[in-house]
Formats: C-alpha cells, structure tokens, sequence
C-alpha cells in the first residue's frame, strides 16, 4: 500500500467517523464538500429523503466560462457563495457542515466561509 492509499484510507475512516453524528434533515440539511486535486464540490443534501437540494462545483459551464481565478481557495470561496445563494432561494437557511473527512483548511474552510458569507448558519 503506497502513501497515497493510506491517505486515502485515512480520509475515508475519518468520514465514516463524523458521518456517525453527523445527519441532514429537512430542517437542517447536510452542507457537503468534496474537493480533488483540480476541483471543488459543495451539495446540501437532505438524508432523511436522500435528495440532493442544492449543488455547486468547479465544473459547471457558467463557472468554468468566467475569468480564471487567482486561486483554488478563491475558486472555493466561490463555490460556498454560490451554494449559499442556491440554498437561500430554496428556503434553506441554518445546515450542518461536513467536512467529509478532508481537514478544515485550505480550500474545505474557503467553502464554508463563503456559503457563511452568503447568510447560511452552520
């Protein structure tokens, strides 16, 4: 098993640890974020219908057209505005946030500043 693997298995342990107490309803959905090593994913999810209300990521068209940005923590700080935008014209006000296992810097903390900024309450 290299390094990369048993980054990756250590990420995924730390998920199924938070995951455990941590649980979307359809008062407060669950904030969602993945990142890869090029792009940034953010759904608010609904676990106890299993839907997904409201997404955003790094892929889309109208992102991916718009200038580049000077960052990969501005890209996310982008993407949690843009998540928190969706989410407000949805009625969605208070979620709570899932790091999905990934440390709470860089790029995971820019989302959820940024949905922060927008006016949603973790």
């Amino acid at each position: 098993m290299g390094a990369t693997e048993k980054k990756q298995m250590a990420r995924i342990k730390r998920q199924r640890r938070i995951r455990k107490h941590i649980q979307g309803t359809s008062g407060r959905p669950r904030l969602c974020v993945f990142r890869s090593a090029r792009h940034i994913y953010a759904q608010i999810i609904d676990d106890s219908r299993g839907l997904t209300l409201v997404s955003a990521s790094s892929t889309e068209a109208e992102i991916r057209q718009r200038e580049a940005f000077e960052s990969k923590v501005a890209l996310a700080t982008f993407i949690g505005k843009q998540v928190g935008e969706r989410a407000q014209e949805k009625g969605i006000k208070q979620v709570v946030f899932d790091r999905n296992g990934f440390l709470y810097h860089g790029r995971v903390k820019a989302v959820s500043e940024g949905a922060r900024e927008s006016g949603l309450e973790f």
